[in-house]
């Protein structure tokens, strides 16, 4: 019945949610030292966004898919280089003419061992078939599915620690009920050694009580150990520093969540979910990338120009040893015959990763409607279960103060006592559980909802 280990989620106290479940006291010692942060479910939510190295990751990821995407568009601006350089050739033997007079003897080739050259370059595409506009199209695409994998991871993020901060708050307050149940134990074992005493109870009844009282400390001792593991997955979570213990400030309580549409929620996830909306994104970038392999079959225009001023310019005949200045302008049109294949091949490999990303948009959209369907039945069946343990608690409370005064009175053994104590504790026990169900359940709802 309460033995209670650290993979279930722990959960209130047969008198109903604690004030605050942080205050819970436990046999472990040690282990509850430390500094108390006391903490919201919101500011936990807010502290683990940023502290989660995987939505660092996935900003990175984004950061460079936004470089990308500036990249491509540079694509369309012109390039300007700039050149300088100095070149120290061996001495040559000079060519000289001899001309009529009075012009007399001539150099053509002079021996200049220095050179040195600048030169300013421009280049800037004409017409590239849709090269272009296809890069900046896939490129801007790659940029918004970067950014809804942001969206889904932070959204993941969420749930993750929604689901960790309620896991020890439902610890906490399974370990409250196990301490009061331990409590009630004591007494009961206190009074049947005293009836034991005066002859007006046999001995069996008082180890009945003690074995059972023993079943609960140790349930309450695991219950502790279940405390600590799932404070410090939550701190690991937040990002904190050893030592800081995290004290839940929201206390475990019923819900009433508007039961909606189940076609209509469908119908949200599918236009708020950003797996799909990423999902898009890449499909409409390999449909860009497919475009682009095909304008391999296109011509490509470009203009370059350009300015040199170099001592010698080599491009004045005859040398001579002084700086002069040259430029040039062309226009240029380049046009491939035949590349064995490697085009169709290009087009072929993005047509089929475009459909790839195709076929599992269709199989996302199928997943989320089948994990809505599901998350809207858990929520409703975790609202009935908490009806139903909610009466279940109301009920065994009733049967334990029938059984204690009937017990005292003389009239019912103590077994039927320990009984109604036994049940008294399970139903606490599942009372909690129902109440962290029904939170779990609404978290993951929201996020098969995308929202």
């Amino acid at each position: 019945l309460l033995s209670i280990g650290p993979s279930l989620p722990l959960a209130a106290s047969p008198e109903g949610p604690a004030e605050d479940p942080a205050e819970a006291v436990s046999p472990c010692g040690d282990c509850r030292g430390g500094e108390a942060l006391s903490l919201s479910l919101e500011e936990a939510i807010t502290m683990s966004r940023a502290a989660s190295p995987r939505l660092g990751a996935l900003r990175a990821l984004s950061d460079g898919a936004e470089a990308g995407l500036r990249g491509a568009r540079a694509e369309r601006l012109p390039m300007l280089d700039v050149m300088a350089g100095y070149t120290r050739y061996s001495h040559v033997p000079e060519l000289s003419l001899s001309l009529p007079l009075p012009a007399g003897s001539q150099t053509i080739y002079p021996d200049i061992p220095d050179n040195y050259a600048a030169r300013l370059g421009l280049a800037l595409p004409l017409y590239t078939g849709g090269r272009v506009s296809g890069l900046i199209t896939a490129a801007d695409r790659e940029r918004q599915a970067a950014g809804s994998d942001l969206a889904a991871g932070s959204q993941d993020l969420v749930l993750e620690t929604s689901a960790a901060y309620w896991n020890l708050v439902t610890a906490l307050e399974s370990e409250k009920v196990l301490r009061e149940t331990l409590g009630s134990y004591d007494a009961h074992l206190s009074d049947a050694r005293q009836r034991e005493r005066f002859g007006m109870a046999a001995k069996n009844e008082v180890l009945a009580v003690q074995v059972e009282r023993d079943r609960a400390e140790l349930a309450l001792l695991r219950a502790a150990h279940a405390v600590e593991v799932l404070r410090a997955d939550l701190a690991r979570i937040l990002g904190l520093a050893a030592g800081i213990r995290v004290a839940p400030s929201e206390p475990l309580e019923r819900l009433d969540p508007r039961m909606e549409d189940l076609a209509g929620l469908v119908r949200e996830a599918r236009s708020s979910r950003p797996e799909r909306a990423a999902l898009q994104a890449r499909i409409e970038a390999a449909e860009a990338r497919s475009r682009v392999a095909k304008a391999g079959r296109l011509p490509e225009a470009h203009f370059s120009a350009g300015y040199d001023h170099a001592n010698p310019n080599r491009r004045i005949f005859p040398f001579s040893d002084e700086w002069q200045e040259t430029w040039d302008a062309s226009v240029g049109l380049s046009f491939r015959l035949f590349d064995g294949g490697r085009t169709a091949a290009e087009v072929a490999r993005r047509s089929a990763q475009a459909e790839a990303a195709r076929q599992e948009l269709e199989d996302l959209e199928r997943r989320i409607e089948f994990e809505v369907t599901r998350r809207h039945l858990d929520l409703q069946t975790a609202t009935l279960a908490v009806d139903v343990a909610e009466k279940g608690l109301e009920s065994a409370r009733e049967n334990r103060r029938v059984a204690s005064d009937r017990y005292r009175a003389g009239l019912i053994p103590s077994s039927e006592l320990l009984d109604s104590e036994i049940a008294m504790a399970r139903a606490g026990l599942d009372r909690t559980e129902a109440l962290s169900h029904q939170r779990l359940a609404l978290a993951a709802l929201h996020r098969a909802l995308g929202r």
